[in-house]
């Protein structure tokens, strides 16, 4: 299956995000910095994107992984501040260099060359026009796999529009149902009522997820849910939301490897790991709702 990117005009989009970045609303944050002239809002993120790692993945869902493995970029920064973060290092304290478009673009085109089945972008949410910008040189230089747009989910619709052509696979994260824990852990105001209009647009334009004969997922949505200690996610509601709202073909990781990092053990209700019987139940409530993808 050729890229959708591949039959768009890159150039005009360029154009159409970059100009955003002189006041920046591209996530749910609207902080409206000046970016264009390196002024940093919520993601202490400037004119160019800070990259912290690259390379062929071996640890993402089978689907993405295949033989060769997902061409993963982790970008630096984050438009959420989760307490419990396992990334936190790259998330929240930054680590990282910035690229320009020549550099972003040469990374991908080495993924591609080492056989990585996509390019995996990692917390893509508030460099959208970057991630554009290199796209358009990197498919003048032969680019071709597909675009994984893997977030924390806090994404906004109009952003997502823009997207529609670039991304084949959108991965969004459904942290939560609970709007206060939302908040508490990990600064989000009114983060379930956004990720659903947001996962519902992702839906839209790539629908369910589709693999090759091979098995490697070639366009569609993925969701991830990360289940929490003491219910604190809200899954029965996140898996409600899906299974009604979304898709019951929906491909779904419900993921069990919580474990307390960053400032989780400040919280004594975050400051443990999961219990078997805690999974379990999300796993089971989710088949009983019709889901049977993706665990």
């Amino acid at each position: 299956m050729e890229a959708s990117y591949l039959r768009i005009n890159l150039k005009e989009l360029k154009e159409r995000t970059l100009v955003m970045l002189e006041r920046c609303a591209l996530c749910p944050r609207e902080c409206k910095v000046n970016r264009l002239e390196n002024q940093k809002g919520h993601c202490r993120t400037g004119r160019y994107a800070v990259v912290s790692s690259y390379g062929p993945h071996f640890g993402e869902e089978r689907e993405l992984v295949g033989n060769f493995g997902s061409g993963t970029i982790f970008f630096s920064y984050c438009n959420l501040n989760c307490l419990f973060c396992q990334n936190y290092e790259i998330s929240q304290l930054g680590e990282g260099r910035e690229m320009d478009k020549e550099k972003l673009a040469s990374l991908m085109l080495y993924l591609q060359e080492i056989g990585c089945h996509n390019i995996n972008l990692v917390s893509p949410t508030h460099i959208v026009p970057q991630v554009i910008e290199a796209l358009e040189l990197a498919v003048k230089s032969g680019l071709k796999i597909p675009i994984v747009y893997n977030s924390g989910g806090y994404d906004k619709v109009e952003t997502l529009k823009l997207l529609e052509g670039v991304v084949d696979i959108y991965m969004p994260d459904a942290k939560y149902s609970d709007e206060e824990n939302a908040k508490k852990y990990s600064n989000a105001d009114n983060y379930f009522a956004i990720n659903k209009l947001a996962i519902k647009e992702m839906y839209r334009q790539v629908g369910d997820l589709v693999c090759d004969e091979m098995g490697i997922a070639q366009r569609g949505l993925l969701i991830r849910h990360l289940v929490l200690p003491n219910r604190i996610a809200g899954s029965f509601r996140v898996l409600d939301f899906i299974a009604q709202e979304v898709s019951k073909n929906s491909y779904v990781n419900i993921m069990a490897q919580y474990r307390p990092c960053y400032r989780a053990n400040r919280y004594l209700e975050l400051s443990r790991r999961i219990t078997e019987k805690e999974y379990f139940e999300v796993i089971d409530y989710a088949k009983g709702l019709g889901l049977h993808r993706g665990f």
